[in-house]
Order: C-alpha cells, then sequence, then structure tokens
C-alpha cells in the first residue's frame, strides 16, 4: 500500500507544481513584456532529465538505447501528450505558420546526419546550433512583434486583473477570426518584480522534476508489489507515467485558457530532443551507431506522427477526433515495434 500512497503523492505534486509553473510563466511574461510561448519553449521544451538520462546510458556505452531515448521522447510527446490533451481538453490554438513549419520539418533535421552514421561529436555540434537558431528565431520574432504569441503585455495584465482565480479578456485577432475568451490563472492585484516569476518558474520546473521521480517511485513499488507483467505495464501504465510531468504542462495550460503553454511544450520538446538534446548526448557520449531500424522504421514514424500532429494544430483548433488519430497511431507503433522488432521502443521523460 506504501506504493500506492507514492504514486498517489507523486502526482498530486505534479498537478500542483504543473499548476505553479503556468502561473508564474504567464505572470513572468506580463512582467517582462515577453512572449508566454517564449518563456514555455525555454523552461518545458529543454528537457534537462532527459539530456542527462540519454547521457548516462551513452557514457555506458548503451549508445543505442541513448538514441532510442531521442525518438521515443519525440513521437510520445505527439502520440499521448499532446493526444490525450485534445482528448481531455480540446482547445483553440493560433500558432503563427512559421512555427508549425520548423516544428513539422524538425525530424528532417536528423536526416543527413543518421544516413552519414555514426553520429559524431562533430554532428552534435552542429545539431546544438540548431536548437540555438530555432531559439534565436522565435525570440527575434516575438520580440519584434507588435501582439507576440499569444498575447502582449497589456492583454496578460488585463486578463490577470482580479481576485487571483482565472479571469477572461476579450484578445483581438489579427485575423478575420472572431475574438474569442482567454483565460490567464495569475493575479493583478499583487505583480510580482520582473525577474521573481522566472525565479519562481525555476523552482515550479525543479518541483515537477522531483514530484514525477516521486511517482515513478511509487510506480515501480507497484511493480515489485503486486507483481504485475512488466512488459505489459511498461507498455501501457508505464508510458504513461514516463510522461506525466508533460502531460500535466500540456492539458492543464489547455484547460486552463492558456494554450501556447502546453503547445510551446510540444513544440519546444520536439524541436529540442531531435536537435540539442541528440547534439548535447554526442558531445558528452561520444559517436553513436546508426542501426536498420532506426532508418527503416523509428525516423519514418517520427516524421510522419510530426506532421500529422503540426497539420492538425494548424487548423487553430484541437479536436477530440485529433488525440484519438494520434493514440491510435501510437498504439500501432507500440504494437508493431512489439511483434515485428521484438523490443519495445525506448521512451523516457
Amino acid at each position: 500500500m506504501m506504493s500506492i500512497l507514492i504514486f498517489v503523492v507523486g502526482a498530486a505534486l505534479l498537478v500542483y507544481c504543473a499548476e505553479k509553473l503556468i502561473f508564474y510563466l504567464v505572470g513572468a511574461a506580463a512582467g517582462l513584456h515577453i512572449s508566454v510561448f517564449l518563456l514555455a519553449i525555454v523552461f518545458t521544451g529543454i528537457e534537462f532529465d532527459d539530456v542527462a538520462l540519454g547521457v548516462a546510458l551513452n557514457l555506458e556505452d548503451l549508445d543505442g538505447v541513448a538514441l532510442g531515448t531521442v525518438f521515443g521522447t519525440a513521437i510520445s510527446m505527439t502520440g499521448v501528450v499532446l493526444a490525450l490533451a485534445a482528448i481531455i481538453s480540446p482547445t483553440r490554438v493560433d500558432i503563427p505558420r512559421s512555427y508549425v513549419t520548423i516544428f513539422a520539418l524538425s525530424p528532417l533535421a536528423m536526416v543527413p546526419f543518421v544516413l552519414t552514421g555514426p553520429l559524431t561529436s562533430s554532428d552534435g555540434v552542429l545539431l546544438v546550433l540548431l536548437f540555438v537558431a530555432f531559439i534565436v528565431y522565435v525570440a527575434a520574432n516575438e520580440l519584434r512583434s507588435t501582439t507576440p504569441v499569444f498575447r502582449n503585455a497589456e492583454v496578460l495584465s488585463a486578463a490577470g486583473s482580479g481576485n487571483g482565480r482565472a479571469t477572461t479578456a476579450v484578445v483581438e485577432k489579427t485575423t478575420d477570426q472572431p475574438p474569442f475568451p482567454v483565460h490567464a490563472p495569475f493575479s493583478g492585484s499583487r505583480p510580482l518584480p520582473d525577474w521573481a516569476g522566472v525565479a519562481l518558474a525555476l523552482l515550479a520546473l525543479v518541483g515537477l522534476v522531483a514530484a514525477a521521480a516521486v511517482t515513478s517511485a511509487g510506480i515501480e513499488g507497484i511493480l515489485d508489489e503486486f507483481s504485475i507483467e512488466g512488459t505489459l505495464f511498461g507498455a501501457t501504465i508505464a508510458t504513461l507515467v514516463l510522461t506525466l510531468e508533460d502531460i500535466f504542462l500540456t492539458v492543464e495550460p489547455n484547460r486552463r485558457g492558456v494554450s501556447e503553454i502546453g503547445i510551446g511544450n510540444v513544440i519546444g520538446s520536439v524541436v529540442f530532443g531531435v536537435t540539442a538534446k541528440l547534439g548535447i548526448i554526442l558531445l558528452t557520449g561520444g559517436s553513436i551507431e546508426i542501426e536498420d531500424e532506426v532508418l527503416t522504421w523509428h525516423l519514418p514514424v517520427l516524421v510522419v506522427m510530426t506532421g500529422l500532429a503540426a497539420y492538425f494544430i494548424s487548423t487553430g483548433r484541437l479536436r477530440r477526433q485529433h488525440g484519438f488519430v494520434l493514440l491510435a497511431l501510437y498504439v500501432l507503433y507500440w504494437a508493431v515495434s512489439f511483434t515485428v522488432l521484438g523490443e519495445a521502443p525506448i521512451e523516457a521523460d
């Protein structure tokens, strides 16, 4: 029973820290007069725990597993995280086409590297630079825009006025679409100093990672205590648990009306995973051999899943049917990986 208690406590902490992270990101965006989307890319898109695991695996000469974490996490971001967000909390989204295009094409950045494998530290430098270029492009685009994605500081401040609960503001769109209500979960009655929101968001992010670790420990204990078959559990519940942090960071912002944080998490995580994450693993752990399954299965699946997710985002509204399609494709990916390849695709958070 202790394992179940640990799991419940960890899940509760995940929810709490996710809400706090949303709260402080939106507040920081208003105080600093910058885009909350940009903050979401930096704070939630860069997966520090994923990088640590990938580096450790590569240092232990488990380079195939390290590469598997890159593909597994990127595919799960659309097949599990975005899928569940669409199913649980359908929402309107308004992403500039340039961002959606970069997201859709990002897996293709890996193609020239894997075709000329093995991957080396030189490839790692180029991959890290690609992610830096992405951040610079988004930052430059957001800072020069009169209405940063998705709300400028004036709108955020107006939306944040009130008693601290989610309040509603009307955002005038730059397109011909009618205005729609936006909910911002922070209070304008007690504004924070400019950088205090950033510091508190960092603290919430640390809490989020710690809560994910506690939850995972609870799951491990449940496996041992109740003798659940490991493969079945790993392909279902464990996979969900490993992505709980990202699920909360995507579903909860959608539910609270700040979908830019959730979509920023998905876009940032995928772009970071296929560029800088892989690059850092190569720079710290050495070269990685490319197996045939990467070219014939994992990379094609990643390209298709990311492209389809980008199309759904580009429609302007995430719908439940979008989520069911992505989730069904992810289940198919696992099924083929088990039955044809005889192995579970690696997924880590």
